[in-house]
């Protein structure tokens, strides 16, 4: 998972566990805000008939500009009120109140922000009072309220912190109550202008749409013959790349086919995105936020705390489809292999999408999101103007803490599993089995040093004991390189093992079939649920050395069980696995996989950021959430692929070598699992495996 989410999950989790109240323990500060009534009304009533000097909101310093205009506006809307103007009133009736539900977890009341927003009051003719939104942070306790509030915009967050500090001298004879006005929430109506890096994000992806739509037009108004399309033509247009797209191919056609991977792959995806909807639900606005405490106990927990195995099955399909594909066209050029044309094969097909994905999540998520948690820019921001281009060198995940993309984490250890795939390669084509054997030690060494990293450091994995960690245990064994390269390296070999032994037939008894499957299924449910009796709250604690083994060994058995599950799908013994994993419909989503997986936390972030009210957690309204999100992923995913992932791959097909190379063996046919697919696909298997966390 990605590792903010987690973290704030984390956060979240101890601030709800610490406002966890037994019968007799509602806190005091709760018991007096419980005799406020609406917060608006409070603030109406008190100004309703003050006076300015009742205001002193600058004593003792001298008033600047900006005081004097707060001041003005506040006089007009303290007048206006009095006479029960109507936008004064609707000032008023914008504002939260103390929510309902405050013991049950619900931390946020909103009010009405597009009511607030849109106040625009013409004082006269060059000026205007504009309605200025902005969250009320009211502190009970470790769990602050955030409330919005509404006044004009000319007055500062301190100018209302001032007013606010004279409401609560009035209503509890005190100042000290620590409420106070958040500057970083506040938001009006103004539009703010473009900037250049905004301006030049629409212009590029406007250009590229641009030249797609000629070349459709063309392609479909002017081409009665689909085979005499100019390539450039064919390149760019979308009714070309869509066939490839969506065509559907008999798995019969080709016998190096691996069908049941496109439904591995497929299945992994979604499990990535539910598990981070699931996470982004967690830490929503929710009215119900202490769910979460005994949501976190719960066995259906189990899929979303432990979906890094989704991340693994991707890693394990790179590495066999890396080894299968390379060897075959080692085997076909007598082991000549082209690295560096091999590197920048990949670098092409990658980069370029995954730098639009910056722009557009630097620039864009601003454009196109407004509401109470609107506030600010997306949560990577910083990270992206600081170091974008960690990114892009795929070392993010060791050269800064904060990555920008948080899920290009991945990419990351791909990469980097991909630059030293060629020594593997070349010691397999020279030395056959030994290297493999060499390999499997390589496996067994990178396990150990991850298993070492927990004992000497003492990390656990279990959520309870993350709460009361200072210490961000999941990225120091999440993000780094070798703590995935097991799957990996298992995939490799593997896929080594079916270049071996490609079309022969395995003759296998009906008992060590079911023993496959029966030991298999074991192992998936020990992955996920082996933890779930420890990982209730009141449950004694595993040892370091219990969950050493535990996460150690069910990394190296879940691609084990991925082994045999294509192996047996392969052999004819997946039964009802195999109709379901080899299924025709999933090759379209899993050639737009690697677009869906850059592309599903903007739509998430997106849809979080639009909130006008508070949600309710619970497992169906997650996946109600899911389906939205998803579906509005595929749209966008598809739009994007057709702009930008299917042109670019086309002229990375011409610009390759007309000699039979290893990059000629990058094809879509091959890659993924043989399909003879039209030349301007973009390839998705071996060279991004992209679909994952």
């Amino acid at each position: 998972m990605v590792n903010v989410l987690v973290t704030l999950f984390v956060c979240g989790l101890a601030l709800v566990g610490a406002a966890q109240l037994k019968d007799g323990d509602v806190p005091q500060d709760y018991q007096r805000l419980m005799a406020l009534r609406s917060l608006g009304v409070e603030f109406a009533e008190h100004f309703r008939n003050a006076s300015l000097s009742d205001l002193d909101l600058f004593q003792p310093r001298i008033p600047s500009q900006e005081d004097l205009l707060c001041m003005a506006d506040m006089a007009e809307f303290m007048q206006a009120l009095t006479t029960g103007k109507l936008w004064a009133v609707k000032m008023i009736d914008a504002w939260g109140s103390i929510p309902s539900g405050v013991l049950f977890g619900n931390q946020f009341h909103f009010g009405n922000f597009d009511e607030c927003v849109e106040i625009s009051k013409e004082i006269t003719s060059s000026h205007r009072i504009n309605g200025k939104y902005c969250f009320l942070i009211v502190p009970i306790d470790s769990w602050p309220l955030k409330i919005g509030s509404c006044f004009p915009a000319s007055c500062s967050a301190a100018h209302m912190d001032t007013i606010i500090g004279q409401l609560m001298l009035k209503l509890f004879n005190s100042s000290t109550t620590s409420i106070r006005i958040s500057e970083t929430s506040c938001q009006t109506n103004e539009s703010k202008p473009w900037n250049s890096m905004q301006i030049f994000t629409v212009v590029l992806l406007g250009l590229m749409g641009s030249i797609v739509a000629l070349c459709t037009m063309y392609d479909y108004f002017l081409c009665q013959d689909q085979s005499q399309i100019p390539v450039a033509v064919k390149i760019f247009s979308a009714r070309a790349s869509s066939r490839a797209l969506f065509r559907i191919v008999d798995s019969k056609s080709n016998p190096n086919i691996i069908s049941c991977l496109d439904g591995i792959r497929c299945m992994s995806l979604i499990w990535v995105i539910f598990g981070h909807e699931y996470l982004l639900s967690l830490v929503a606005p929710n009215m119900n936020a202490s769910k979460v405490v005994s949501w976190a106990v719960q066995p259906f927990s189990s899929f979303i705390l432990h979906g890094f195995f989704s991340v693994d099955s991707f890693f394990f399909i790179g590495g066999l489809l890396v080894a299968m594909v390379a060897l075959r066209s080692m085997e076909k050029s007598k082991g000549k292999l082209n690295v560096p044309l091999m590197y920048l094969h990949r670098f092409i097909r990658i980069v370029p999408i995954l730098a639009v994905a910056i722009l557009v999540y630097m620039n864009l998520m601003t454009l196109i999101t407004d509401g109470p948690l609107a506030s600010g820019e997306f949560h990577g921001m910083k990270e992206c103007e600081k170091g974008w281009f960690w990114t892009l060198l795929f070392v993010q995940n060791y050269a800064t803490s904060n990555i920008c993309l948080d899920h290009s984490w991945y990419l990351a250890v791909d990469m980097q599993l991909y630059i030293i795939s060629p020594l593997l390669l070349i010691a397999l084509y020279k030395w056959g089995k030994k290297a493999a054997a060499g390999i499997v030690v390589l496996i067994v060494l990178v396990s150990s040093c991850l298993f070492a990293t927990m004992m000497v450091n003492n990390y656990s994995m279990l959520l309870k004991n993350r709460v009361k960690s200072e210490e961000d245990v999941g990225k120091k064994l999440y993000s780094a390189t070798h703590t995935h390269a097991a799957p990996w390296l298992i995939g490799f070999v593997f896929g080594y093992f079916l270049h071996l032994n490609r079309g022969k037939k395995f003759q296998l008894s009906r008992i060590a079939v079911w023993s496959g499957w029966t030991i298999s299924l074991a192992m998936i449910f020990t992955s996920i649920f082996a933890l779930y009796p420890a990982a209730q709250w009141s449950a004694p604690p595993l040892s370091t050395l219990e969950e050493s083994f535990h996460y150690t060994l069910t990394r190296v058995a879940w691609p084990l069980v991925l082994c045999w599950i294509v192996f047996a799908c392969m052999q004819g013994h997946g039964g009802l696995a195999n109709s379901f994993l080899s299924s025709p419909l999933w090759q379209p989503l899993s050639r737009l996989s690697y677009s869906v997986y850059i592309w599903h936390i903007f739509f998430q972030e997106v849809n979080i950021r639009n909130l006008r009210t508070n949600t309710y957690l619970s497992d169906y309204n997650a996946m109600l959430k899911f389906w939205s999100d998803f579906g509005f992923t595929l749209l966008m995913s598809y739009v994007l692929y057709i702009i930008i992932e299917a042109p670019l791959g086309g002229l990375d097909g011409l610009l390759r070598p007309k000699r039979k190379s290893i990059l000629a063996d990058f094809q879509p046919h091959q890659l993924n699992d043989g399909r003879n697919l039209d030349k301007t696909e973009v390839p998705r298997e071996a060279e991004k495996t992209a679909a994952s966390e």
